[in-house]
């Protein structure tokens, strides 16, 4: 199966959680299919990818990278590769690369969707964002990337200003589907 037939599944088949989030699914969907080249970066309105919340072993905090080109601190994530076979691969391998944490468990996802602007072609495409969660071991340490000014780890109740409400929200989400997939 191609990676944009998987999306097209993923999206087909993933129950939104809010009437905005059915919009956006609808949305992405429609994208896919209008776009052959949708997975990858070179489609200039927009494309998807992958974002990863990295939570802690015991679900209280979440790994944050302060982005150098939002200047904001959010969670891992990035673009589609050609040898990406899944999302969950491109949200687990963009979370590895950019935290520098091996052996992250993803979490069943995904678990939100959000669409932002961004800076891929100038003056601006979208981010059509496939969002979800990873838990690292305990004891790890996080590396910096080149891709990331900073890397800290806050309290996911605890969220800095200087941050979103999509990522706030894909942290909770992330530490209720950790604490979901432990009560099983």
């Amino acid at each position: 199966m191609s990676l944009r037939a998987h999306a097209r599944n993923v999206l087909a088949t993933w129950s939104a959680p809010t009437a905005e989030e059915e919009r956006l699914r609808q949305e992405f969907l429609e994208h896919v299919h209008a776009h052959e080249d949708s997975m990858w970066r070179e489609c200039v309105p927009g494309h998807l990818t992958a974002t990863t919340a990295v939570v802690s072993h015991d679900g209280e905090r979440v790994l944050l990278t302060l982005h150098p080109k939002a200047g904001m601190w959010l969670p891992m994530g990035g673009h589609c590769e050609r040898d990406d076979a899944s999302l969950d691969a491109v949200a687990l391998r963009e979370a590895v690369e950019e935290s520098g944490i091996p052996g992250l468990r993803l979490l069943p996802g995904p678990l939100a969707l959000d669409r932002h602007r961004v800076w891929c072609h100038p003056p601006h495409s979208h981010h059509l964002d496939v969002e979800y969660g990873a838990v690292a071991p305990a004891d790890v340490e996080a590396v910096i990337s080149d891709e990331s000014l900073d890397l800290r780890w806050f309290p996911i109740d605890e969220i800095p200003e200087l941050s979103d409400e999509a990522t706030r929200r894909l942290a909770r989400r992330a530490r209720e589907a950790m604490r979901s997939t432990q009560a099983r």
